[in-house]
C-alpha cells in the first residue's frame, strides 16, 4: 500500500503549500523564484504538456520518480538518484544551535549565494519563504544554513543544509539540524529530508542523527524550451 511519503511533493503542492505553486490538477511546480521543483499526481507519468504555460523558456526543474522520454519542448539535462529519508530517532532532540540567527527576506541574496556555492539541492531567491531557516554568521557573512521546505500532513522537510567550504568541520550542519529537529518534534511533526545517493558524507551524518532510508528514487533535471 502506498505510503504518504511516497509522493510527498504532490501532497505538499495540493495541500498546505498550494499557495506557493502554479499548475494544474495533474502537475504543478513551485512558483517562480521558489525552489525549482515539479510534482505530479502520478510521478511516473508527469503531464509536462499541461505545465508548459506555467514555465518560461530556459527554466530548469528537478523532477523525481520519472524515467520516461520527455515530450517536445522538454529535455533531460541530468539524471541521478536521491534518497528520501524519514526520522526514526528519539521523540525529542536537544537544540544545539540556540545562537543561530533566523533568516528572513533580508538574507535572501546571501542564502542564494551560499546555495549556489555549495549545491544543497534546488534553491531559489524566495526559498526562505517556505519555512523557518536559521544560519550561522561570521561577522555579517552567512557561512552555514538549514531550514524547512515541503510540508504536508504531519511531515516537515529539512532542506538547504549547507556550509561554506572555508567553515566546514565545525559542526555547523549538525547543530542547525538539531535546532530544526527540536522544533519540529516539539510540534508533533515527522521530519524527513532528501539527499543525493552519491553524497555519502551527508547520508552518514543524517543516519547518525536518526534518519533512515524511506526509499530511493530517480531524480532528473529537466529544461523547458
Amino acid at each position: 500500500m502506498p505510503h504518504y511519503l511516497d509522493n510527498i511533493i504532490w501532497q505538499a503542492f495540493v495541500g498546505p503549500q498550494a499557495r506557493f505553486t502554479v499548475g494544474t490538477d495533474r502537475i504543478r511546480r513551485y512558483a517562480p523564484g521558489l525552489s525549482p521543483i515539479i510534482g505530479a499526481v502520478d510521478p511516473a507519468r508527469p503531464d509536462f504538456g499541461t505545465l508548459a504555460p506555467y514555465c518560461r523558456p530556459g527554466e530548469h526543474f528537478y523532477c523525481g520518480g520519472w524515467r520516461g522520454t520527455p515530450p517536445s519542448g522538454w529535455k533531460v539535462e541530468e539524471e541521478s538518484t536521491m534518497c528520501r529519508m524519514a526520522w526514526a530517532g528519539p521523540p525529542s532532540v536537544a537544540d544545539e544551535a540556540a545562537d543561530a540567527r533566523p533568516l528572513g527576506p533580508q538574507h535572501a541574496a546571501s542564502a542564494l549565494a551560499l546555495a549556489e556555492l555549495t549545491h544543497p539541492g534546488p534553491f531559489g531567491p524566495r526559498t526562505l519563504e517556505l519555512g523557518d531557516y536559521f544560519g550561522f554568521f561570521e561577522g555579517e557573512r552567512l557561512v552555514a544554513m538549514a531550514g524547512e521546505r515541503m510540508h504536508a500532513g504531519s511531515y516537515r522537510e529539512i532542506s538547504g543544509v549547507c556550509t561554506h567550504p572555508d567553515f566546514q568541520g565545525r559542526g555547523y550542519a549538525r547543530r542547525l539540524m538539531s535546532r530544526l529537529l527540536h522544533r519540529q518534534l516539539a510540534r508533533g511533526e515527522a521530519p524527513f529530508l532528501h539527499v543525493m545517493s552519491a553524497n555519502t558524507h551527508a547520508r552518514g551524518l543524517y543516519e547518525r542523527l536518526g534518519f533512515r532510508l524511506h526509499r530511493e528514487v530517480v531524480v532528473r533535471v529537466v529544461a523547458f524550451g
